[in-house]
């Protein structure tokens, strides 16, 4: 009775022992090893055969992109036609304005004049200092008299006329309070009225004598 159980539990653990590579046969008893399984072998694939016709065309038809250069003369000329684009002015312009400007300075000059010489004004002079850079205006007008109620109608006169013929007004006058010496201030004209001896002591027109001098009379 014992070696029947030994049998039977032999038999079933052969039963049990069952693997992937290792199989046992129950008539023969004998141990079968499994074969392997054969792994599939991936063939390489074939090689396409390219032909030079087809090397050649397209080498021909992939062209090697053109590089944009970038050159410092391209602004530099842009800036060249901008200021070339600046209208010069004309010299027959600047010539015919500046005629224009003479010819109405002459004008208001020769109103002075004529204002100083209706109230008997002395030695009336006029010195262009348009030539000189350091002037404060373009012209002095200069003349004196021999009282102080004189320099003053006289520098009345002046006011007056300026404002009739000339539509100009004086910008500034100083010294009305002791008229010894009014100065009547036109911008681009000047007047000096003097009492006779004041006109001795300052001497303006040596002071001026690189100046145009012109003389007026009646």
């Amino acid at each position: 009775m014992p070696l029947k159980k030994e049998s039977t539990s032999k038999e079933a653990k052969t039963k049990k022992v069952v693997s992937s590579e290792i199989s046992i046969d129950k008539t023969t008893k004998t141990v079968k090893k499994a074969a392997p399984k054969k792994l599939a072998v991936r063939k390489p694939a074939a090689k396409k055969e390219v032909s030079t016709e087809t090397v050649v065309k397209k080498v021909a038809a992939r062209k090697p992109a053109v590089k944009k250069t970038i050159t410092t003369e391209a602004p530099l000329k842009k800036v060249v036609s901008k200021k070339t684009a600046v209208k010069t002015p004309d010299t027959k312009q600047i010539v015919a304005k500046q005629t224009v400007v003479k010819e109405i300075d002459q004008i208001e000059l020769r109103c002075i004049a004529d204002a100083i010489l209706d109230k008997k004004g002395s030695y009336v002079c006029s010195l262009n200092l348009s030539a000189i850079g350091t002037a404060i205006c373009d012209y002095f007008v200069i003349c004196n008299a021999d009282s102080r109620p004189q320099v003053m109608a006289i520098a009345d006169n002046i006011e007056e006329m300026m404002i009739k013929k000339c539509k100009r007004k004086v910008l500034r006058m100083q010294g009305k309070e002791n008229a010894f010496w009014i100065i009547l201030d036109y911008a681009n004209i000047v007047v000096h009225v003097f009492q006779t001896e004041y006109r001795q002591f300052y001497r303006i027109e040596d002071l001026w004598a690189d100046a145009e001098k012109t003389i007026y009379q009646e």
